[in-house]
């Protein structure tokens, strides 16, 4: 389908009630991709979006872009130590201000702060653990933030900040449930952590015999894991990314990231905050890496993968195919706006 379905559907979507009240007596707008020229062919797997008209986009060859102007010019504010590593995701509080964690064994995990849009940016840890390899970085506010790094001594490990990125520390894995044989994070979308508030965070697995979800309602001390009915068992399936809405709404995407495998049941959703999951009814057709639920659309969600961008209209239950073109991560703002990037340097808002 082309993008102009999607703007029609998402036209039907309910919006929240100080939305509806936002629009009453107007004509309800309509949405689709729309494609910015970020000037290179990095592969961005990083992606934060602060307004409409401020996003940061981090990916391949330590690279590194900001906009402030809608997506009309894209300024490179890659961090020189960057220079071939992988940033695969990144935080931005605003305009000027952001954190980049750059993925791969030992010393290639580091993590990187600026605070003035990218000028000039300081390595705020660099992973002395040659065991230890970080795939995804969240804050909950400003100050407070965690990293994960795959399994160390059969636990996954927690990297704790409550200075902004400033300084980071890692936490005691007393509370960190047993990995299983073969368990991972997937640094695909920047989505294997996330937050939810000033203390709950969901950490996504794959590549053990189940898909889990692991919760930790005190900022990563301690922690629980549910099984999720992605399927699981091989290195390249499990669950890729996760949102929530709130502490109670979740939706977990992935599948298997193979071109040529099926990816059924590739979505789950939750009500409990990650107690249970339940597969969705109708789940996208494949793999998706990235998933973001819309602002002020009561219910409404976008999936991304290599294949095109699905949209859910009933929080994940169900989901149709809107567009074909290949994004590996979403993410919105709380003005309602949307972007998503992928490879090659596509970069695009969702546009009314």
């Amino acid at each position: 389908m082309c993008a102009a379905v999607l703007g029609a559907a998402l036209a039907g979507v309910p919006a929240a009630p100080e939305a509806r009240a936002a629009d009453a007596g107007a004509a309800r707008p309509t949405l689709r991709w729309d494609l910015k020229d970020s000037g290179t062919d990095a592969r961005f797997r990083g992606l934060a979006a602060v307004s409409r008209s401020t996003a940061w986009a981090s990916g391949s060859k330590g690279t590194v872009l900001r906009t402030t102007d809608g997506g009309r010019s894209w300024r490179n504010v890659s961090p020189p130590a960057a220079a071939g590593l992988e940033l695969r995701d990144i935080e931005a509080f605003d305009a000027r201000r952001a954190v980049a964690l750059s993925i791969g064994e030992g010393e290639d995990s580091r993590v990187f702060r600026t605070e003035d849009g990218g000028a000039t940016w300081t390595e705020t840890f660099r992973n002395p653990d040659p065991r230890a390899f970080y795939d995804c970085l969240t804050f909950f506010d400003r100050r407070h933030g965690l990293a994960m790094s795959d399994p160390v001594d059969g636990r996954f490990r927690i990297l704790s900040t409550a200075d902004g990125g400033r300084s980071w520390r890692v936490l005691p894995d007393a509370g960190m449930p047993a990995a299983l044989p073969g368990e991972a994070g997937f640094a695909a979308s920047g989505q294997c952590l996330v937050s939810a508030g000033p203390r709950d965070v969901w950490m996504a697995t794959g590549g053990g015999a189940t898909a889990r979800v692991l919760h930790s309602g005190d900022r990563g001390l301690n922690w629980t894991v549910t099984d999720t009915t992605v399927p699981a068992g091989e290195g390249a399936k499990g669950v890729f990314g996760l949102a929530f809405r709130d502490r109670r709404h979740g939706i977990a995407v992935g599948g298997d990231y193979r071109a040529d495998q099926a990816s059924p049941r590739a979505a789950a959703v939750t009500g409990d905050g990650g107690r249970a999951w339940a597969a969705a009814q109708t789940p996208p057709a494949a793999y998706r890496s990235g998933v973001a639920w819309l602002p002020h659309r009561h219910g409404a969600a976008l999936a991304v993968g290599p294949t095109g961008t699905d949209l859910s209209t009933d929080g994940g239950r169900s989901w149709r195919p809107v567009d074909p073109g290949s994004f590996d991560t979403v993410d919105c703002a709380s003005d309602g706006s949307c972007w998503a990037s992928g490879e090659k340097g596509r970069i695009a808002r969702l546009r009314r």
